[in-house]
């Protein structure tokens, strides 16, 4: 049996008792059983994305040492083994339930919005997210009520925030929070790049009665010959 830390086995191993499925039970029970896990081991098992596997143990609070190792063609992969107990960093211990009253001070403070499109949604399609990553800062702001700290997106927005932040090098390797507040996908009212990437962007939902709106300017980017996009950047300058 592989030598891990007591208290991390006991967590995993409870972890595992209390789900027995998912991406993240497969990466844990490889772990335990022979130490580590490769990338290419994991997609033997049958999982195609190996890092959300692993980005899903270190979300229950169970922490996840990488070593990059070369595979028997000599290709570089990561290589995952369990940390030790001081590994475990403070506020991530498991991701936490959202209350109601939490949940209700969202709402009442941005509305039925994504936060990220500003398209309305009814309360059920959106989710409640941490604006800096709970792999960098835990469930930072919780314990003190501070809904700033979190924001609501439907989930599109969850999917495109979660893949951009899973390739950024500060998720990868700084770990720095202060790199997170000045980034899009945290504080899109607020940001200075995306993703540690000199980029800027603008998400825009036209509804209802903004629809006619829409197809209008559709229609004069097609006759200008021009894409969408570029007919709005061309529109922006001309009125700087």
């Amino acid at each position: 049996m592989p030598r891990i830390d007591p208290k991390v086995r006991k967590i995993a191993s409870e972890y595992i008792k209390h789900n027995k499925r998912g991406r993240a039970v497969l990466a844990l029970e490889r772990m335990l059983e022979a130490g580590s896990v490769t990338t290419d081991e994991l997609k033997d098992l049958g999982y195609n994305h190996p890092p959300r596997a692993i980005g899903d143990v270190r979300d229950n609070g169970i922490p996840v040492i990488t070593k990059m190792v070369k595979s028997l063609s000599g290709r570089r992969m990561a290589s995952y083994r369990l940390g030790t107990a001081d590994d475990i960093r403070k506020g991530q211990t498991g991701r936490t339930n959202f209350s109601k009253k939490f949940r209700h001070k969202l709402f009442d403070m941005y509305g039925s919005i994504d936060c990220i499109t500003g398209a309305e949604h009814e309360r059920r399609s959106l989710q409640i997210d941490h604006r800096i990553p709970y792999r960098i800062a835990g469930d930072e702001g919780l314990e003190t009520d501070d809904a700033t700290a979190y924001m609501l997106l439907d989930a599109k927005s969850q999917r495109l925030k979660s893949w951009s932040c899973e390739n950024c090098e500060n998720l990868i390797e700084k770990q720095e929070p202060a790199i997170c507040r000045k980034c899009f996908w945290a504080f899109p009212e607020n940001y200075s790049h995306i993703a540690m990437k000199e980029i800027r962007r603008v998400d825009i939902v036209w509804q209802g009665k903004e629809v006619r709106d829409y197809e209008m300017i559709v229609k004069r980017a097609n006759d200008e010959k021009m894409s969408l996009q570029d007919f709005l950047k061309e529109l922006g300058r001309k009125h700087l």
